[in-house]
């Protein structure tokens, strides 16, 4: 009689993923840089387009990955309206967590009381006038700005809200073909796997797009700036990280059942990206291909991730709040409460219109005050040269505060596989680093292990 394992098949070898080695050299690379900048600040300083470089890479690939994922999402789902709920509760939870993170910059910023005591020079005047961006735009050339010259050009300009425009219509138009549109939505599918392996690619290049941005961050801002300013940049981390475990931390547990810790392990190595580029662009494809592989399903993830980039901004909202009460103490003109009040949601209104203008803090910031204090932009000369640092954790937050937001959506709006989001987490599912994508045809003795834990995102769509 035969046993068995005689006829038993033999497993397929699993890859080794030697991803985990490029992000050692990643962590390398930023304390190189931080050497490099404190050692040759000058010669630092001429790092910066090693660093601008590789954003721009990751940055090339966000319209079509947007496009395709929406596209996919949108076409996936039977009913329309199911997609406009998921719209209608993004922009209100948005609103909701910009007023708290603004509220929340708003008592510590009071309490710390950071600028009183400092000297505003007329050299710092002028640096402060110059940080005001002749770009910005004010809100309803932000609304006319989300559509596109042409269909294309939406790709062509790198615009985020208008490859989200071009990518809703799209995907509604297939939607309403039905089966004649499934072709289409295949085509979209292989498009899509093309392009998160050429991002795989590009990731390769990321320590030494780390060690040139950490040097350029560091021999820029140098030791003078980080010892007068201090007492600002340690309470802005502080304030930020406070909101993230304790006010995201909550709504996490509270709504989803789930530690926030835990994500923020499977989401380490885009905290770590975010940290050695500071930009949270830079982890964006990264992050919609994540959500979607933790058990979220793809109109939520399509929708919630590249809309919060431009409007879930929270660590933006607590520099806002923090700076401008650090340069009215700064200039001897401190706001009464009334004052401030007024300016945040001037300012809450202006960071929308100002969302796509390169540096968003400090230009937000300065754009801001010159149209509703004038007299506030000469200090923003105090801060441009901690602003860089500052903007690590304005990043991690505003990604933390977004990776969040598609958790806690698509728990309210029933698209999310709980179970795997458990098994994912435990790490019972690991993330495909090769492909950044999960790749099952229901064939192979992988795909029917975790057959049972997609079964349930994909029975919520046939639903919809």
């Amino acid at each position: 009689m035969t046993s068995t394992t005689d006829t038993a098949p033999a497993a397929p070898k699993v890859k080794r993923d030697r991803t985990h080695y490029l992000y050692i050299a990643v962590i390398i690379a930023v304390a190189l840089g931080i050497a490099v900048g404190l050692i040759a600040p000058d010669f630092a300083v001429e790092l910066k387009p090693i660093g601008t470089g590789f954003v721009s890479l990751i940055k090339m690939m966000i319209s079509p990955i947007i496009f395709c994922t929406i596209v996919l999402g949108i076409g996936s789902v039977r009913k329309a309206a199911k997609v406009g709920a998921v719209g209608g509760i993004a922009m209100v939870y948005f609103l909701i967590m910009s007023l708290v993170a603004l509220g929340i910059g708003l008592v510590v910023g009071n309490i710390l009381d950071p600028g009183t005591g400092l000297a505003v020079t007329d050299a710092v005047k002028e640096t402060g006038q110059a940080q005001v961006d002749a770009e910005a735009k004010d809100t309803t050339e932000f609304l006319l700005g989300i559509i596109p010259t042409t269909i294309v050009s939406a790709f062509t300009q790198g615009e985020v809200l208008q490859t989200l425009l071009v990518a809703l219509l799209c995907g509604f138009a297939l939607q309403a073909m039905g089966n004649a549109g499934q072709p289409v939505l295949r085509g979209i599918e292989h498009i899509q796997r093309l392009v998160f392996r050429v991002l795989a690619m590009i990731m390769w290049a990321a320590p030494i797009g780390a060690f040139g941005a950490m040097a350029a961050v560091t021999g820029s801002a140098g030791l003078d700036a980080l010892k007068s300013l201090a007492v600002l940049m340690l309470g802005f981390y502080i304030t930020c990280a406070l909101f993230i475990f304790v006010v995201l931390g909550a709504l996490l547990r509270i709504v989803a059942g789930l530690n926030v810790w835990s994500l923020f392990k499977y989401l380490g190595r885009e905290f770590l990206l975010i940290l050695s580029t500071s930009s949270s662009e830079s982890a964006l494809p990264r992050l919609i291909a994540k959500m979607e592989h933790v058990g979220v399903s793809k109109p939520v993830v399509g929708i919630t991730v590249p809309t919060g980039y431009s409007f879930n901004l929270d660590g933006t909202m607590i520099y806002m709040t923090m700076a401008s009460l650090f340069i009215a103490d700064a200039l001897g003109t401190p706001m009464a409460i009334g004052e401030q009040i007024t300016l945040l949601l001037f300012l809450l209104i202006a960071s929308k219109g100002a969302a796509g203008v390169s540096g968003a803090g400090l230009a937000t910031l300065a754009g801001g005050l010159q149209s509703h204090k004038p007299a506030l932009v000469d200090g923003i000369g105090l801060i441009v040269g901690i602003d860089r640092l500052m903007s690590e954790a304005r990043a991690l937050t505003n990604f933390a505060g977004n990776a969040v937001a598609t958790v806690l959506i698509g728990t309210w709006t029933k698209e999310i596989d709980k179970e795997r989001v458990n098994q994912v987490l435990s790490g019972a599912i690991p993330f495909d680093e090769t492909t950044l994508l999960d790749d099952h045809d229901g064939t192979g003795p992988a795909d029917r292990a975790e057959a049972p834990a997609a079964a349930g995102g994909e029975k919520e769509l046939a639903k919809a």
